[in-house]
């Protein structure tokens, strides 16, 4: 199995959101192909656009996988479906939200996958994650994150998720 280096951000903003987000690693961390290796500590974050609705919690995970970026977005899928994530409004509250943020240094424009995300560098909640676990990343382009960083009303909030086979 050839491993891809992968970051995956975890939100949630409904019902208890650092539950969702353990649950949503956990879940990730029983996917066949695909180990959890760190995660950020845990940012609580005001929404960004959509209508009115609860601030988030957010975390960013990296995982190494044998999944083709494609077979991934399902498995990332498959684990938003297990905790009832319903696509109702765009930018709308939701029990979980997991995204691909990078994967190795691979550039995807699909119609259903973007990577690196889009709106990646605008984000507070995923950025400031992101740089707790991979400092001096360059994005593919040579851009480098450090210097989009915000603070974005993004605030720390708990301490890393459980990873089950790290200490």
């Amino acid at each position: 199995m050839v491993s891809a280096q992968v970051f995956l951000g975890l939100g949630s903003n409904l019902g208890d959101r650092l539950a969702n987000l353990q649950s949503a690693a956990d879940l990730l961390d029983a996917e066949p192909d695909l180990v959890l290796v760190a995660c950020s500590r845990v940012w609580e974050t005001d929404p960004v656009g959509g209508p009115e609705q609860p601030d988030y919690l957010n975390a960013v995970i990296q995982v190494e996988t044998g999944l083709a970026p494609l077979g991934l977005m399902e498995a990332c899928r498959r684990t938003e479906a297990a905790l009832h994530r319903e696509r109702a409004t765009r930018w709308g509250p939701r029990t979980i939200d997991v995204d691909i943020l990078l994967f190795d240094d691979r550039a995807i424009d699909e119609p259903d996958l973007t990577i690196p995300h889009p709106r990646l560098q605008e984000r507070a909640f995923v950025v400031l994650p992101l740089l707790e676990l991979a400092p001096t990343l360059v994005l593919p382009g040579d851009r480098s994150l450090l210097a989009s960083v915000v603070s974005g009303g993004a605030r720390p909030f708990a301490p890393p998720l459980r990873i089950a086979d790290l200490p």
